[in-house]
């Protein structure tokens, strides 16, 4: 009896010691593995973010050129020729016309993409597929064939440049505007809109203090891609503007055309991607905007 006694006690003080010890087991390895997973998401940061800014030195180097030949690593001479030259040609005006062409093709395609995809992603518009197909169609058609068969139905319809320009970019930008918009509807819960209607709240209170900002994240990322699309387009401004509308990217294509203008297609460059990257960095930190999100 004594002896089966002490086995017993035997038994429960290992078990217990060995229950003791398994959090310390348990955890070290567990945090071991949160560092190396931390230490690899950092190294593939690092080294994306390297890989994206590589690119950008040469730019930055001809930016400040003023003469660079082979075989030369580095400028010969430096100077601010290339930026003369990039705003006698029109580069103030270039920007600000792209810029504003952007923001109006953003604030149109937007709302439409959200609407659209709202609608898809609730199933209540008959022939969704159909609709579906005609809204991806921009993106499966080839861009040449399908611009200058627009341009001649807006000729015909005497539709001035600008607006002609506006239209088509918007038509192109919908079908990103509203995949993005569709995934965020996808997630959505409407439980919480009845939840505001239950309670008393009117539906502009419930659109303007429940739904916008819970899905203003969404809304922030598909307004960064419609932007894009004004924002880079080429063929579009330069078929249909018929040069009453002299963007960004027409002047880069203009100065790249010619001899001895690095410098200046450098500086012209870079001042094409600022912009992006910072609304890049606005979008994202856009899950701020998220009321049920905590930073």
């Amino acid at each position: 009896m004594t002896l089966s006694t002490s086995n017993v006690d035997v038994d429960r003080a290992q078990r217990i010691q060995h229950e003791r010890r398994m959090p310390g087991d348990a955890g070290r390895p567990l945090s071991q593995s949160r560092g190396v997973m931390r230490t690899a998401r950092i190294g593939s940061t690092a080294l994306m973010s390297l890989w994206f800014a590589l690119p950008f030195l040469p730019l930055v180097l001809w930016s400040f050129a003023n003469s660079w030949s082979a075989p030369d690593l580095l400028p010969m001479t430096l100077g601010v020729d290339g930026l003369t030259a990039a705003l006698a040609n029109g580069a103030v005006a270039a920007f600000g016309d792209s810029l504003l062409l952007s923001l109006i093709v953003a604030a149109i395609a937007t709302p439409l993409g959200a609407m659209a995809a709202r609608a898809l992603s609730r199933r209540t518009l008959p022939f969704g597929r159909l609709v579906s197909v005609l809204l991806f169609s921009p993106v499966l058609l080839p861009p040449f064939a399908a611009v200058l068969g627009i341009n001649v139905v807006l000729l015909r319809a005497w539709v001035p440049p600008e607006l002609g320009v506006i239209l088509v970019l918007v038509v192109v930008a919908i079908p990103y505007t509203t995949f993005s918009m569709r995934v965020a509807y996808a997630a959505y819960d409407d439980g919480f809109d009845e939840a505001a209607r239950t309670l008393g709240a009117t539906s502009r209170f419930a659109l303007w203090r429940i739904h916008l900002p819970l899905i203003a994240p969404a809304l922030a990322r598909s307004a960064f891609l419609a932007f894009l699309v004004g924002w880079s387009d080429y063929l579009v401004t330069l078929v249909v503007g018929g040069g009453q509308l002299v963007t960004l990217p027409l002047i880069i294509a203009s100065s790249a055309s010619g001899i001895g203008n690095e410098s200046s297609v450098a500086v012209l460059s870079l001042s094409a991607v600022i912009p992006p990257l910072i609304l890049l960095a606005f979008v994202s930190r856009a899950r701020n905007l998220n009321p049920g999100k905590q930073s």
